[in-house]
């Protein structure tokens, strides 16, 4: 990768004082264009066979520069976002800030994330300032469920072997695997940021790594609940590459756990009852909102827990539902995703 296209810049050398993901993450302010405007400092991860920039590289920048305009007594709540094109990993971002309100209790923030003059990507995010909610509050917060701790000998490691890749996750079996209603499934994972998240970043830099990594598998939940997950080889400028043999295994052991269930005796098949499998031929992020509740109660780079349900799909689309926990049991975030999920079809399928 090219520096020379992927930053304005040449980036400068990384800082061992933190963490992976502080260091992908970092921005640019062009003050003397615009002190609103910036672009990212390093490269941004491509991943191998994607159409795109990983859509949490830009997710969690966007919510950096917006966090370089807020006062530092007011928290990330909400952030309600539009995948528009797809994202190169050989051309600067340049995130442009409108400050649509800042108010004594909320501010709103509009980010644009544009390449070559298009926006890719926009974004608008309400902060809320520290403690306005006064002494009494209503409270209450669904409970996390009870699942193996991320050292537990039942969850499985995630090797992600492309150097692009800041964050560590662990899988456990999917919820309710053996039904055959995919909307009571659940992927469950834990993840965490790898390295140590320096006192510098602060609270904004823990936020923008769970926004990061809140699009990890996101969108994918939909075809695993459908035991379709079919991608055995991506091609990424006319090269076959092949997708990481960890995750291979994974989606297989989930394929094989749903075989397990008991079934009726096996009637005798003939050459013409047998139906080819399903198979995902494109799926696309449409559009992405997070709901942050307690954005100084966790740290990134300690392990979190993650789940992800689907209550629907049809039309070519699909809706996905996450809820990320810290390990002591505290509901952080709320994320909501829909996206694009098209299986392979006889006919062509028509163009975004």
């Amino acid at each position: 990768m090219s520096f020379h296209h992927s930053t304005l810049v040449k980036p400068p050398p990384s800082d061992p004082n933190k963490a992976e993901i502080e260091s992908i993450l970092e921005l640019t302010q062009l003050s003397p264009i615009d002190p609103d405007l910036f672009t990212n400092t390093r490269p941004l991860w491509q991943p191998p066979g994607a159409r795109g920039l990983f859509g949490g590289c830009i997710i969690a920048q966007c919510l950096a520069a917006a966090y370089k305009t807020i006062p530092d007594t007011f928290s990330i709540h909400s952030m309600h976002c539009y995948f528009v094109l797809a994202g190169s990993g050989e051309i600067p971002v340049l995130y442009h800030v409108e400050r649509i309100r800042s108010g004594r209790s909320f501010a709103t923030r509009t980010v644009q994330a544009r390449q070559g003059g298009n926006v890719i990507f926009t974004t608008t995010m309400s902060f809320v300032r520290e403690n306005s909610g006064g002494k009494k509050l209503i409270e209450h917060a669904v409970d996390m469920p009870y699942v193996p701790g991320p050292d537990h000998e039942k969850v499985r490691d995630v090797i992600m072997k492309d150097e692009g890749n800041p964050i560590m996750s662990r899988s456990i079996d999917i919820l309710n695997s053996h039904s055959p209603l995919p909307h009571v499934k659940k992927t469950r994972q834990w993840v965490k940021a790898r390295g140590r998240i320096s006192e510098e970043g602060g609270h904004q830099a823990h936020v923008a790594a769970v926004a990061y990594f809140s699009d990890h598998f996101f969108i994918g939940t939909i075809s695993r609940v459908h035991n379709i997950w079919r991608i055995p080889v991506a091609r990424l400028n006319h090269k076959a590459v092949k997708v990481d043999e960890d995750v291979r295994k994974d989606l297989r052991k989930d394929e094989d756990d749903a075989t397990e269930a008991p079934k009726a005796p096996p009637r005798p098949r003939t050459p013409t009852s047998k139906k080819p499998k399903p198979v995902v031929s494109m799926m696309v992020s449409l559009d992405h909102t997070i709901y942050f509740h307690e954005p100084r109660r966790f740290r990134a780079d300690e392990w979190l827990f993650t789940e992800m349900e689907s209550p629907w799909a049809g039309d070519g689309r699909g809706l996905v539902i996450q809820k990320i926990f810290t390990q002591k049991g505290v509901l952080v975030a709320t994320c909501v995703q829909e996206g694009v999920v098209r299986l392979k079809q006889d006919e062509p399928a028509p163009k975004l």
